[in-house]
């Protein structure tokens, strides 16, 4: 089954909105409306290009690494100086994130131009397909809203290689950006199709359109039209979209070679395989060394996110029902319970840990844990000496960090880090023989889901005072882990204020979505980064309590700052974001 994935970069490639354009198109050098534009194959090949974009890194193909940005990851090297606050308008990943995304942009609206004057398209054809580069220029010019507030906007009518010279527009404030996004979005719900041919699959649905639209609406505070497209998605008030929630959550994220899943309303498609390497890095910065490929780990679990997950009855996890004065011990005293003997990578001895009991803390919670994280004394099918080979992850406090002799069966840290490891989206074994590159992970990695969809109802229902409806929405989530709803008996599941199920909402996106890049986005919205002391000078630790690094945050930190090279080549962009 054909995925779609393009290899053309057909529309423009750029390096900056205001930067110089060299212009790849196919066929040929040089975008010649003589030679190009001429048969619907062609037209689908351009859109193809606007869509291949999203994997980009600085575009959707590192999105997994903003949760060590919020409180549910750590990590270092890749978007290290955000968490530490060192970041600057100068660093790289601020100028090539609004650089790429504007790339994004013009590919949107150079097909946007063109469609509408082929003739040997229907108009109900030119509709659809217009309509569907819209949706994706309203996701990009979402995201630069999102990140950067108010920026400037260019649309179909700015031909970028005859106008570069004159495009130095301020910036729009946030509320004509959003306004845009939403028009967009109005004319992709009314136009694109409920479902695509299978050899199709990937392209933006029409409640692709609505979930987008309500999730726009929902970051806004508009809840009632939040709840409405929301409301639309989840019970098929219009058409019949086919989303449902998988019975298998640890299988969405495992998606690879035709293998679907009714709960992705949108995803990025990858693949590999030699000579076919179009995937995302999931594996080479989420994996590690025991990884098919030798990977980095650069993002990590959070001690935080671990300790979130509850207890099989719907109550708190606590450590101190695990092992007697836990919470108040300092990590030496947890090495002593948690660390066995390693000789040269193999467990020689076990001194006063019990392996098991430590595992059953982890085993023996919300079944979402053992599917997203990689914990003490449980085994992950790895790659060693090109070949796969099963893996423990023990502790061993004499040890430098998890620096443990691989070969032999247990697993390393590359940073020497004692952290939890991420079981979502890395590869077990070499997917047999799918995986041959890692930097290209084959799976299918979701911008929007169905349990996404239903968490942000339920968000909207609250904030609108409608708790009952909002605790209906959360609960069929926690259904599919086989968590206890709420308000079903428990004095600890009791939900009766607007708060109470806020943070109840809060904690339920953290393990649902944990690694699919959200929370940076959530916690900032909910006022919950600086107010909440989630992110605001915080000590991030390591499974034993150790200090790593201290995460910062401020109120500059809400918005990253529009680039400083760019505000050199458009003086129109100042004055930057506050606190910049």
């Amino acid at each position: 089954m054909k995925k779609i994935i393009i290899y053309l970069f057909i529309i423009t490639a750029g390096c900056s909105l205001n930067g110089c354009y060299d212009l790849n198109t196919y066929p040929g050098n040089e975008l010649d409306v003589s030679r190009f534009w001429k048969t619907e194959n062609h037209v689908h090949q351009a859109l193809m290009g606007v869509y291949q974009l999203m994997r980009n890194d600085n575009a959707y193909g590192k999105q997994f690494l903003f949760d060590h940005l919020g409180d549910i990851a750590c990590g270092y090297n890749q978007y290290s100086s955000f968490p530490l606050g060192t970041y600057t308008d100068r660093t790289g990943d601020i100028e090539r994130k609004w650089q790429t995304l504007y790339e994004g942009i013009h590919r949107a609206n150079g097909f946007i131009r063109q469609v509408p004057g082929l003739d040997f398209l229907s108009n109900e054809t030119k509709e659809e397909y217009v309509a569907e580069a819209k949706f994706l220029r309203a996701l990009y010019y979402f995201t630069l809203l999102d990140i950067f507030g108010g920026v400037p906007y260019y649309d179909e009518t700015v031909i970028v290689n005859a106008e570069y010279a004159d495009m130095k527009k301020a910036r729009s404030s946030a509320d004509e950006i959003r306004s845009r996004i939403i028009s967009d979005l109005d004319e992709a719900v009314a136009q694109i199709k409920v479902s695509h041919p299978p050899a199709e699959y990937g392209r933006a649905t029409k409640g692709a359109a609505y979930a987008l639209r309500g999730k726009v609406y929902l970051y806004a505070k508009n809840w009632k039209k939040a709840v409405a497209d929301l409301d639309e998605v989840a019970y098929n008030r219009s058409n019949h979209y086919g989303y449902a929630l998988d019975p298998d959550y640890a299988r969405i994220f495992k998606l690879y070679n035709g293998a679907r899943s009714n709960e992705m309303i949108f995803a990025i498609q990858n693949k590999s395989g030699i000579g076919t390497e179009y995937g995302m890095p999931l594996n080479f910065y989420m994996g590690t060394r025991n990884s098919y490929g030798s990977c980095w780990n650069n993002s990590m679990p959070s001690t935080r996110l671990a300790d979130m997950y509850e207890c099989p009855d719907g109550k708190p996890f606590n450590w101190d029902d695990v092992f007697a004065g836990y919470n108040a011990a300092s990590p030496e005293e947890r090495k002593a319970l948690l660390s066995v003997e390693l000789n040269a990578g193999v467990v020689t001895g076990l001194r006063n840990a019990d392996t098991a009991k430590i595992l059953s803390a982890y085993t023996h919670r919300d079944p979402r844990l053992m599917a997203t994280l990689i914990v003490p004394y449980s085994w992950y099918k790895g790659w060693n000496a090109n070949a796969p080979k099963d893996m423990l992850f023990a502790l061993d406090n004499n040890v430098q960090g998890n620096e443990n002799a691989s070969p032999v069966g247990t697993m390393r840290n590359n940073n020497n880090w004692v952290t939890y490891f991420w079981r979502k989206f890395v590869t077990e074994y070499d997917l047999n023989g799918a995986m041959t590159n890692r930097s290209h992970t084959p799976f299918e990695f979701p911008l929007i889901r169905y349990a996404d969809v239903l968490l942000m109802l339920a968000e909207a229902y609250n904030e609108d005072g409608q708790l009952d409806k909002a605790v209906v929405e959360l609960n069929r989530v926690r259904a599919r882990a086989n968590l206890p709803g709420l308000n079903s008996g428990a004095a600890w599941l009791g939900v009766t204020a607007k708060e109470q199920m806020s943070e109840r909402i809060r904690k339920e996106r953290a393990v649902e979505l944990a690694g699919e890049g959200h929370r940076f986005s959530d916690l900032r919205r909910w006022g919950w980064a600086v107010a909440g002391a989630a992110l605001n000078n915080v000590d991030v630790v390591n499974i034993y309590g150790e200090f790593l690094y201290t995460h910062k945050f401020s109120e500059r930190d809400m918005l990253w700052p529009i680039p400083g090279v760019e505000i050199e080549r458009n003086p129109a962009l100042a004055p930057n974001n506050q606190g910049w």
